[in-house]
């Protein structure tokens, strides 16, 4: 692909020489009504509140910083811009500063991708998603990626590593209620239920990253099942019930509190069982 060093200097790339009031006749008015989002952006969940308080500022300061559009037959593609796009129509303006580009779509694609993973302001799996799309999309190794946005690949394939979890824990990831440094390590376990079960758990508990590594590993030592030594008179209870229902009968606990477990092995020992407790009551 041509130009790629260009592109990784993000959207300075597709500005050239614009200067806020230095430049005026760079900056066209261009109606939100023929404006489009592009779907293929990669942030795809917007806070209501901040985008609110964004529109109060534009009714009273305007647009500081023109959106980046490209031109699409009689329409455009918002190729940066995006929250002040959506904050302007809150607010009501019919028209919108824009720098119009003439850059061609795969690559404005790819710098509208790589200004939205340098902003740092994606949730962790849409900012994976971004990455695996940009990479998809445009041939990109990891190491290329990297180059772009000035993450080391590690960082990068760990990143990744996001979007092999279970749905719902990428739903906790995209709301809030983990955090990216929880997801990957979750990403490390094998078991998507054991990934799920512990999400759930570091979530509603508010486990720090650490508590969950800690978690994970006490998770994957072996069980071993402790040893109890049943009371003299517990046991002796339990060897008279036995006797009396001609069943196998074990009593868990202590004399103050526990249960007992009866257990049957067939239709004809389950209702001698019942004779033997009911003809005791009678």
């Amino acid at each position: 692909m041509a130009n790629k060093k260009g592109l990784g200097r993000g959207l300075d790339a597709l500005l050239d020489s614009y200067e806020p009031g230095k430049n005026p006749a760079s900056l066209q008015e261009v109606s939100v009504y023929d404006i489009d989002t592009n779907p293929d952006q990669p942030r795809k969940s917007f806070d209501e509140e901040k985008l609110n308080e964004l529109a109060a500022s534009i009714r009273t300061h305007g647009i500081v910083q023109p959106l980046i559009l490209y031109r699409q037959g009689s329409r455009y593609i918002i190729v940066a811009g995006e929250r002040r796009f959506r904050a302007a129509r809150l607010a009501g303006i019919k028209t919108v500063p824009a720098v119009i580009t003439d850059r061609e779509e795969h690559e404005l694609l790819e710098v509208s991708l790589i200004e939205n993973l340098q902003r740092e302001d994606l949730n962790p799996v849409e900012e994976a998603a971004a990455i695996r799309f940009l990479m998809d999309q445009h041939n990109l190794t990891q190491d290329e990626v990297s180059g772009r946005i000035g993450r080391s690949r590690p960082a990068i394939a760990n990143t990744l590593r996001l979007l092999t979890l279970p749905e719902r824990v990428q739903e906790m990831l995209k709301s809030g209620a983990l955090s990216a440094g929880h997801g990957k390590m979750l990403a490390g376990l094998d078991d998507p239920e054991k990934a799920e079960r512990l999400a759930q758990k570091a979530a509603r508990e508010g486990w720090s990253v650490r508590q969950l590594e800690e978690a994970v590993r006490l998770d994957a030592l072996p069980r071993k099942k402790v040893s109890r030594r049943m009371d003299p008179e517990v046991r002796r209870t339990a060897s008279a019930i036995r006797s009396k229902l001609r069943a196998k009968v074990a009593i868990e606990g202590d004399q103050e509190k526990g249960k007992i477990i009866i257990s049957y092995f067939s239709k004809d020992d389950l209702m001698n069982i019942c004779d033997a407790i009911l003809g005791a009551e009678e």
